[in-house]
């Protein structure tokens, strides 16, 4: 798809302001896209938005599908008559700038779980969608839509979304009787789907089916909104889908047959990267691999479905490790490392001319070709005109760095840095001395303002797109850094508040889009 110039900023939702303990789809995410907006911005960016399990990664999540509930915000809840505004008098006190997980999760679940009794126990008028765009704005003003029924809408959701939803409905409800745990951990007729056993889940734990259930719905209903809204504003969303799903997801679980899983379940091979530079022993993510030759033989459903739903969600999709497509990593099960393993081919160009049957010829997609790239990952994207990524703190080894400006394409989007990587300035402060002399050099600056100089070098390159961390324009340091792909916990908890969205700092981000066209 060929891209217009534009630019953007990347911001997950759960680093919104706001008082409830994570940002969350609420009124701050209203004024967020007036303020982006008013930047002259035309684009926002955001991780994976599913359910998030054990270290909240949005990369790791419970279904390729879901929604992240955490995100529900509870202000939209109360002017949907389903919260009392007495639920959330004597609230937690949250950290405004660091999501705390640990007390954030049962608290946000306790809110949920009224809601969901409130819907499920009362009769319900429902609030127009454009009431609640008007409360994000800062309107004020609430004109309740009294033709429209929540449990309708409930209802259509539940039929519209049934080739997923069922299935992460019973998949939660059966995780949380078995404390949580992985279903790989689940008793035999559960964990292998045996038929009269799910049947008895259903009877057993219909109420919480319902549940989460409705919790999907909430979090569609409120995120249908915003976007919605954010289009009315011209902005378009830019979202993000890793390659690879979790092993503990509804998607393993009631797909097995497209994964390379023995009898009991287990995976036999899982993803990662080799050893490289950065890391000496490789990267291993435990993810189970798919069985391609599956998928070919469905037309390639599943992922159509997946890729289709993640399209209603937002505009554009930037693809994780897109060299998965070429060729894959492959280790064994139970290695402690990914040194040992070998490369396998992926589906290729059969795989996105499936695609492109399906979703048409002008594919919405950024592919993130970053890391060990081989010739047959360049042709692959290029076969399908999908715009790469150049990430500017790559750039600064020498002349000759394909990161570096001068030789990008138009096709292109370009990155300050990304979630995974430190901040620009926290990369300036602790880069070899080499690689500070050679930026200098080469952007022709001082270093005393090296975010500034390397957002302005994104924004005047000839990439399409270029997008910028909001860490970034705030000349935050590593204490502001989202994510260290190495470290356990710790990670996805920055937040922004309020008061740093200033006016001057829109009026400075308007001036870079109107010079350079953006």
């Amino acid at each position: 798809m060929k891209f217009e110039r534009a630019s953007g900023i990347l911001l997950h939702p759960t680093s919104l302001p706001g008082p409830y303990g994570i940002g969350d789809l609420g009124p701050a995410a209203y004024r967020w896209v007036d303020w982006l907006a008013g930047a002259g911005c035309k684009l926002w960016q955001v991780l994976p938005l599913g359910p998030t399990g054990y270290g909240d990664s949005p990369y790791q999540c419970f279904s390729a599908f879901a929604g992240n509930p955490y995100l529900i915000s509870p202000e939209f809840l109360l002017h949907d008559n389903l919260l009392h505004s007495n639920d959330l008098i004597g609230q937690m006190e949250f950290d405004p700038e660091r999501v705390d997980y640990g007390s954030l999760i049962p608290w946000k679940l306790n809110m949920l779980e009224r809601a969901f009794i409130r819907f499920s126990s009362e009769p319900l008028i429902a609030i127009s969608t454009g009431s609640a765009q008007q409360l994000g704005a800062g309107s004020g003003t609430i004109r309740a839509d009294l033709s429209t029924s929540l449990r309708a809408s409930f209802d259509s959701f539940c039929v519209e979304n049934a080739s997923w939803l069922e299935d992460y409905a019973l998949f939660m409800a059966i995780k949380e009787a078995h404390g949580g745990g992985s279903w790989d951990g689940w008793p035999d007729p559960l964990r292998k789907r045996d038929p009269g056993a799910l049947d008895e889940a259903r009877k057993t734990m219909a109420s919480s089916i319902l549940r989460f259930t409705f919790y999907q719905f909430a979090f569609f209903r409120q995120w249908n909104a915003l976007r919605g809204y954010a289009h009315q504003k011209g902005l378009r969303i830019v979202g993000d889908i890793p390659i690879f799903v979790a092993n503990d997801s509804s998607d393993v679980w009631s797909h097995p047959s497209l994964f390379f899983l023995d009898a009991d379940m287990k995976p036999t091979v899982v993803a990662g990267v080799p050893p490289d530079y950065f890391s000496p022993t490789g990267q291993l993510w435990g993810n189970p691999l798919y069985r391609w030759e599956a998928h070919r033989s469905t037309g390639y459903k599943w992922w159509l479905e997946r890729l289709r739903a993640a399209l209603r969600l937002v505009d554009i999709l930037r693809i994780d490790h897109f060299r998965g497509f070429a060729g894959y990593w492959e280790i064994p099960a139970g290695n402690l490392t990914a040194e040992i393993g070998c490369w396998a081919p992926g589906p290729g160009a059969d795989f996105f001319n499936a695609i492109r049957a399906s979703l048409g010829e002008d594919l919405p997609i950024i592919a993130e070709d970053l890391g060990v790239i081989t010739p047959d990952v360049t042709i692959l994207r290029d076969q399908f005109a999908l715009p790469g990524m150049k990430v500017l703190q790559f750039g600064f080894s020498g002349p000759d760095n394909p990161f570096l400006p001068h030789s990008y394409p138009q096709n292109c989007v370009v990155y300050t840095g990304t979630h995974d990587n430190d901040t620009a300035r926290g990369w300036y402060e602790s880069a070899p001395e080499s690689e500070k002399d050679f930026a200098r050099r080469y952007l022709g600056i001082d270093g005393s303002n090296f975010s500034r100089d390397l957002i302005r070098t994104a924004w005047k390159s000839t990439a399409a797109f270029a997008l910028a961390p909001l860490q970034d324009f705030l000349a935050l340091g590593t204490e502001a850094r989202f994510n260290y792909p190495s470290r356990l916990g710790g990670n996805w908890e920055w937040r922004v508040t309020e008061a740093a969205l200033s006016g001057r700092l829109q009026e400075n981000i308007r001036e870079l889009n109107w010079l350079y066209q953006r």
